[in-house]
């Protein structure tokens, strides 16, 4: 593993950290600025027609608040993630990480809520670091994904 590979790989474990402890402060400062996630309705939806923008551009507030009712709500019964791929661009400024995740979630009421199967994480260079720019939502290409 290069250097680069290895910092993106640590980007990627510090946000199972974030997750795992429901740390807001790390999770966030993962995001760059001008970050826009997209997210599919279920696993299968491959076609980008069916996908949502449901919180639009990234803004720490509405963010925070989101994920805040998501911790305040729900119990973190795993996070399982592998990471199979990191690509860096030849320039060393660009990169994406291929993550496969399993990760369940439970309201108070029992109800499950799971992110299960292959993400793609992008991440561009900011000065010294990196930080997140998009990524793709949770979705499931068959046996090779979680």
């Amino acid at each position: 593993m290069t250097d680069v590979e290895a910092e993106i790989q640590e980007i990627v474990d510090r946000e199972t950290r974030a997750w795992d402890t429901r740390d807001l402060d790390t999770l966030i400062a993962i995001f760059h600025p001008d970050m826009v996630w997209p997210w599919p309705p279920h696993a299968q939806a491959h076609d980008p027609m069916e996908w949502v923008l449901e919180w639009g551009r990234y803004d720490e507030g509405r963010w925070r608040q989101g994920w805040q009712g998501l911790f305040d709500n729900h119990e973190l019964i795993h996070n399982i993630r592998t990471t199979h791929k990191i690509e860096v661009s030849a320039e060393g400024d660009g990169a994406f990480a291929v993550v496969d995740i399993d990760t369940l979630w439970r309201d108070r009421d029992g109800n499950d809520f799971r992110w299960c199967g292959r993400t793609c994480k992008v991440y561009t260079k900011v000065g010294d670091g990196w930080k997140m720019i998009s990524q793709t939502g949770v979705l499931d290409y068959g046996s090779g994904s979680a």
